[in-house]
């Protein structure tokens, strides 16, 4: 049997080994329970990554898919020449212009030929569609024999006459080949006219002795009046291609519903072909 003294030993020897058996189990535990806190933590930040990165990829695909707008022209422009219209806005338009006039029908014995001059200005909606509000006056002779026979001083000594035309029309026009360098147009319109006819007689004499030209009788009406004619372009291209100006060439034929003669102030109706060279822009 053991005593108390040889026993003491053997004791501390099985609580030495008691204290290494609870350590490992300690040890082993809290290395269980940080691995998976490892791994937990490790899923969630793979999850939150494939989130990120699948939204991400979902952005960057609509971004991607949306189709690009087409490129606009350079400068936006649409026209060979009248450019500026091509894009569909109204623009201004200008004329100007001067020319001779040719009588025909019932005024032949009346009017000889004489000059006009015309200024104008409206809208242009498109290349081929312009709208003109036109101011023309028409400065024309009298025939010798009409003024004879007219004996406008009641004796006989006429020595002059003319007849002025003063009108404002609106008249469209249509450029048939816009897109040309070199095209027709077709324009007319009606409008209002003031004609005037004016006899001078030459009377003896003025302060120096020389005769002096008065006018011995006039006759003026205020009608409306139409005209209708065609012209020619020659379109100028512009430093970059989008001029608008143009020369042109036209000819219209003028009716006028005057008095008759014998009518009062009037000398019958009256039928003219202006011929008009000029520019517009």
């Amino acid at each position: 049997m053991l005593s108390l003294g040889s026993s003491l030993p053997v004791r501390r020897l099985v609580l030495a080994g008691a204290a290494v058996v609870l350590s490992a189990a300690m040890a082993q535990a809290q290395n269980g329970s940080y691995s998976n806190s490892t791994h937990d933590d490790a899923v969630s930040s793979l999850d939150s990554s494939s989130n990120s990165y699948s939204s991400s990829t979902d952005f960057n695909f609509t971004d991607s898919a949306e189709p690009a707008a087409p490129a606009s022209p350079a400068g936006g422009h649409g026209g060979q020449y009248d450019n500026r219209s091509a894009r569909g806005g109204r623009h201004y338009a200008f004329e100007t212009g001067g020319g001779f006039n040719a009588p025909i029908g019932n005024d032949t014995p009346y009017i000889t030929w004489g000059g006009n001059f015309t200024i104008g200005g409206g809208l242009r909606f498109s290349p081929w569609l312009s709208l003109l509000g036109e101011y023309q006056f028409i400065d024309d002779k009298l025939p010798g024999a009409f003024i004879a026979s007219a004996n406008p001083a009641g004796g006989g000594n006429g020595s002059g006459g003319n007849t002025k035309i003063n009108s404002l029309s609106v008249d469209p026009v249509i450029d048939i080949f816009p897109k040309s360098s070199n095209s027709i147009y077709a324009t007319g319109g009606v409008g209002w006219y003031h004609k005037s006819t004016n006899f001078t007689v030459a009377e003896c004499c003025d302060f120096y002795g020389y005769p002096v030209v008065v006018n011995a009788a006039s006759f003026s009406s205020n009608q409306l009046g139409t005209n209708l004619g065609l012209g020619y372009y020659h379109r100028l291209g512009g430093v970059y291609g989008d001029g608008t100006m143009k020369l042109f060439a036209e000819a219209r034929y003028l009716w006028v519903n005057t008095p008759k003669v014998g009518e009062t102030n009037g000398l019958g109706r009256t039928e003219l072909i202006p011929v008009t060279f000029g520019v517009r822009w």
